[in-house]
């Protein structure tokens, strides 16, 4: 089942529309629309795992047209996914550096840059049918959920129909039954969470190992 997805000019959320739109004039050569889901060869059907962030970086995903590519956060979370064998290749912060997820795909919250990186309530809210979207059309072999940040574990759970208060958010925490898709949460693996410790390259990687474990298992 292909996933729907928002267009490129996408007017649902008025003021993301115009952030973008903005970035179009200051940055001409960008992505600058919604960022897609980095996929797996085989497409939504040949992963198990899904990885939820919040939005599009400015100077990231919105330029490159690829999750996670172009800004810090993924040059923690790229080679986290190697190790574990849900990537392979070399990350060089670029959509043609040949990377290739393995039983993996990844997608954001929010697929829109917001300003200062803080969507609304509202703007969340919107976004969330798409989310709703992508874990229906992988609704056959998903095994993980790994949200990455508050925002993107409470929006995953709303995404399933499932109640905040029983599955508060935790670092490396493990929610929901065996017969369903496990979420696994972390701290997000941005610049500012490394540079004060909140988490740590190893924290992180215990993280994957035990989404790429419950994948197997």
């Amino acid at each position: 089942m292909q996933a729907k997805a928002p267009a490129p000019d996408c007017p649902l959320c008025p003021r993301l529309a115009a952030f973008r739109e903005a970035a179009r004039s200051s940055h001409p050569d960008w992505h600058n629309a919604p960022v897609p889901p980095f996929d797996p060869p085989g497409g939504p059907g040949a992963a198990s795992v899904l990885v939820v962030g919040l939005a599009p970086g400015m100077g990231g995903a919105n330029r490159t047209g690829r999750a996670f590519t172009g800004d810090y956060a993924g040059q923690v979370l790229y080679p986290a996914l190697v190790r574990h064998g849900l990537a392979r290749g070399a990350f060089a912060a670029d959509p043609d550096d040949g990377l290739v997820l393995e039983g993996c795909r990844i997608v954001n919250a929010v697929r829109c840059v917001p300003p200062q990186n803080k969507p609304t309530g509202a703007e969340i809210a919107t976004c969330r049918a798409f989310l709703k979207a992508e874990i229906e059309a992988m609704r056959f072999g998903l095994k993980v959920i790994l949200t990455l940040g508050r925002i993107a574990h409470d929006s995953t759970l709303k995404a399933l129909g499932l109640r905040l208060k029983d599955h508060p958010f935790r670092h490396h925490a493990v929610h929901g039954p065996e017969n369903a898709p496990r979420i696994v949460s972390s701290y997000h693996t941005s610049r500012y969470n490394i540079s004060t410790r909140v988490l740590t390259p190893e924290m992180f990687d215990a993280v994957v190992a035990t989404v790429a474990g419950l994948a197997k298992g």
